[in-house]
């Protein structure tokens, strides 16, 4: 009961159905830093990555991951986008220095003051980071799909993938599930 006194204004509704909050973000990729909206994704499916920072343990193989799926995430016509509250020049310095990391050909936004982390729902206060997550966004910027997890539980792309295949396949056979 304290829990629900003390944290309940966490979540007063679903985020699951909502649209996803319009931000631009500065973001690093293929050597350039660049803005990022995410509303101007109209018409692709996105994928969000949430991850505590850069330089960290499980972090690097979970987006290794990601970067070896990256053609099949196109194919599906999504974009994936991991996002940390580190810099671009701290993302920059990762990409330059890790091997795993360097194989990376999606957008690494920066979310420094953590605004799209506490609009998620992801950011933790006492850190300054945000939780592993992952969020599915449909062409129309609702979310469609979201798992977080502690920061010590890694996830698995594989399943990324396979839940935004069905996702996609629910939005174009409305009247059947998977």
């Amino acid at each position: 009961m304290d829990y629900i006194n003390e944290y309940g204004d966490l979540m007063t509704s679903p985020i699951i159905g909502q649209k996803i909050p319009d931000f631009e973000l500065e973001a690093y990729a293929n050597g350039k830093v660049s803005k990022v909206r995410l509303r101007e994704n109209k018409s692709k499916w996105m994928v969000l990555l949430f991850y505590p920072a850069d330089f960290t343990f499980i972090c690097p193989t979970e987006l290794q991951a990601a970067a070896e799926l990256y053609p099949q995430f196109k194919k599906e016509g999504a974009e994936i986008f991991s996002v940390s509250t580190d810099t671009v020049f701290v993302h920059k310095a990762w990409h330059d220095n890790s091997p795993a990391i360097s194989k990376i050909k999606f957008p690494m936004v920066a979310d420094p003051t953590g605004k799209l982390c506490r609009a998620l729902g992801t950011y933790i206060e006492e850190e300054g980071m945000s939780l592993r997550a992952t969020f599915i966004i449909d062409p129309e910027g609702i979310i469609k799909a979201m798992e977080v997890h502690d920061n010590s539980i890694g996830r698995n792309i594989d399943e990324t993938l396979r839940k935004l295949q069905a996702a996609k396949f629910v939005r174009e056979h409305r009247t059947e599930v998977c």
